[in-house]
């Protein structure tokens, strides 16, 4: 009976083969642990903007107030595709914004989660970009299953990027999914090139993965023009650390080197294209500074500050905000200007000597460069002189380098049984980084929950700023103004206009809070003021307001033809217009401009209205009738229509 049991418990034993096998197939398994891991973290750390709501700060302008993207069908994929609205190209982002409106409509919550999952994606695919880079850069072999320090180091660096605070703006400001979107076909696209780059020269499967790698590119240049610097860093990349390019006989333009220049002819053809069609975009809303705004010597200047900006906010990223507003003058010599210009040189002859020992520090630092390029002022736009934002794509390389230090403590370190202290204790420090950047990742997503928030933390950072921002007053303004503080959001514009006294949006918004307080005579002053700047359409309605109140008709008619002429496409104005015209018994000519704010705005149940009183005394009772049903239809509370119905059906019963 013994010898029975000792045989059936050996019989029962798995063999060594199978032990084995199942070892393997554990640390298999274990490969797709980490990039799991890296998804779960990031969607934690920004589960909070799921909260969070539309923002005062162009969430108005692309969502809120905008129809045109609310649809998929041959109408809006035209427009989509055909317009520079906000000085932006990105027709793909539209795309996926009008599929977040079919499925949650006007709800901020769809939006955000569209952000966040696009952002949770592009963590993962940059961990298995930083495992196929690192083991470029330590001669590890990708094997299954993957080395374990591999797979840390990379998924280290990855939730560096991935939660760092400079994200924030990215993921929690909906107006930016052209960044989360474009960036998710920006990591594919390298990611595929590397792959292709792996396979020999003859292989079946190279051009198929060289086509999808720019295929991707495409994608991405059509969600946002930002990465258009990529086949830099593709070029980059095959120097170090493909070492396809590189020193040698022949290497650099040498027979064999044509096929890797002549493979980015296509990235660089569309790059070209599409840096056209961003200045395009940017000249259309008459964005862009020209030379005597802006002289090459700003410019530089504003170059060298960006440049240590994000570097400098990447290892302390504290005081982060929506707006870091540029200033009216840059003064070159300055000394914020001069130690930033010393920053940048010291650091590129510091990585330009230690290249041969460190080329990942100088593959790094260009690739650093060329992605922020087109953002550092060259092509200056827009108030700000550095953003949150500009980091999202340009500091992957920081985060590497970071990864490359913690493989080789690994490396160094593990197999070394007296400096394993020194390898715990580095890793500790890792995972507290990490710890830390959450949370104030976490804290940064809730700043942007909502625009008193957001507005209220970009003054409390502006006061401790080098360079002070009217913006951040003028925007809380208008956020006081919602909330019918005029008082408040008039001392708030005026301070904007004392930081910028030439800020045309300014005096048209102080104006604004003057006239709802009643002070017509200094708000139609501030518009006149406006106006010395040249044609607005925004203050010609607002002075053609004052004047229509006043009883000057023909003037206020004026103005607002006026407005027309700069602004075809504003509902509101042809909605004033009308109105005027009313008052001045030209019921037709009103008609026609009800009819064209409709057309723009199918929402507008005021213009419905007013159509309908002026259909009706031209006598087109039934017409009148269907105005004034679709305006209660569109706001079921509208007292005015619901008294115009009433009437219009009584009418017309007498009239049988």
């Amino acid at each position: 009976m013994k010898r029975k049991a000792k045989k059936l418990q050996i019989k029962n034993q798995p063999s060594p083969n199978r032990r084995a096998e199942t070892r393997s197939q554990t640390k298999s398994s274990g490969d797709w642990l980490a990039p799991l891991i890296v998804a779960l973290v990031s969607l934690v750390v920004f589960l909070p903007v799921l909260n969070n709501e539309f923002v005062h700060w162009d969430d108005e302008k692309m969502l809120i107030d905008n129809a045109d993207y609310r649809g998929l069908g041959w109408t809006a994929l035209g427009w989509m595709f055909t317009t520079f609205h906000m000085g932006h190209y990105q027709p793909l982002s539209w795309v996926t914004l009008a599929l977040d409106y079919k499925i949650s409509g006007m709800e901020p919550f769809g939006y955000h989660l569209t952000n966040l999952l696009l952002h949770a994606a592009n963590a993962v695919i940059f961990y298995f970009i930083a495992r196929r880079l690192l083991s470029l850069a330590f001669s590890i072999p990708i094997a299954r299953p993957v080395e374990p320090s591999l797979r840390i180091a990379a998924a280290f660096a990855a939730l560096l990027f991935a939660v760092h605070p400079l994200r924030v703006e990215s993921v929690a400001w909906a107006t930016e999914r052209r960044d989360v979107l474009s960036g998710l076909f920006f990591l594919a696209t390298i990611l595929c090139y590397l792959r292709a780059s792996s396979l020999g020269p003859r292989s079946p499967g190279r051009f198929r993965w060289m086509s999808t790698a720019f295929g991707f590119y495409v994608l991405s240049l059509l969600s946002k023009a930002s990465g258009m610097t990529l086949p830099v860093v593709l070029l980059v990349l095959d120097v170090y650390p493909l070492k396809r390019l590189g020193p040698g006989p022949g290497r650099w333009f040498g027979r064999s080197a044509w096929p890797i220049w002549l493979e980015k002819i296509p990235f660089f053809g569309f790059a070209v294209v599409m840096g056209a069609v961003a200045l395009a975009a940017q000249s259309h809303i008459g964005a862009m500074k020209d030379l005597i705004q802006h002289t090459p010597l700003q410019r530089l200047a504003q170059a060298f500050y960006g440049l240590q900006f994000y570097l400098w906010k990447t290892l302390w990223p504290i005081g982060l905000s929506s707006l870091y507003e540029i200033p009216i003058e840059i003064k070159p010599l300055t000394p914020p200007f001069l130690l930033s210009a010393a920053v940048v040189i010291a650091i590129s002859a510091v990585v330009l000597i230690m290249r041969r020992r460190w080329p990942a520090l100088l593959a790094a630092w260009i690739v650093y460069g060329a992605v922020l390029g087109p953002v550092l002022g060259v092509a200056q736009s827009g108030p700000q002189m550095v953003a949150d934002r500009y980091s999202y794509l340009s500091c992957l390389g920081w985060a590497l380098i970071a990864g490359a230090g913690y493989l080789w403590c690994w490396r160094f370190f593990a197999a070394r049984q007296a400096g394993r202290i020194v390898f715990y204790s580095g890793s500790a420090l890792a995972t507290a980084i990490l710890l830390i950047l959450s949370v104030l990742t976490w804290r940064q997503t809730q700043i942007w929950h909502d625009t008193k928030k957001l507005w209220q933390h970009a003054l409390s950072v502006n006061r401790a700023a080098l360079f002070q921002s009217g913006w951040a007053q003028y925007f809380f303004g208008l956020f006081l103004v919602s909330q019918g503080d005029l008082e408040g959001a008039d001392a708030q514009f005026r301070d904007a206009l004392r930081i910028n006294p030439a800020s045309v949006r300014y005096f048209n918004d102080a104006g604004v809070a003057l006239e709802r307080q009643g002070k017509l005579k200094e708000a139609a002053q501030l518009y006149q003021q406006a106006l010395k700047a040249g044609p607005n359409p925004v203050a010609l309605n607002n002075l053609g307001g004052i004047l229509a109140r006043q009883g000057q008709l023909d003037q206020a008619a004026q103005r607002f033809r006026e407005a027309l002429a700069v602004e075809p496409k504003e509902s509101g104005i042809h909605f004033h217009l009308g109105n005027v015209l009313v008052q001045q018994g030209n019921l037709v000519e009103a008609a026609q401009h009800f009819k064209e704010a409709i057309k723009l705005r199918p929402d507008y149940a005021e213009a419905f209205h007013n159509l309908g009183r002026v259909v009706a005394a031209l006598g087109q009772l039934d017409a009148a009738i269907a105005y004034f049903r679709e305006a209660l239809r569109i706001q079921p509370d509208y007292e005015g229509a619901r008294n115009s119905l009433a009437m219009a059906l009584d009418e017309k019963r007498q009239a049988r």
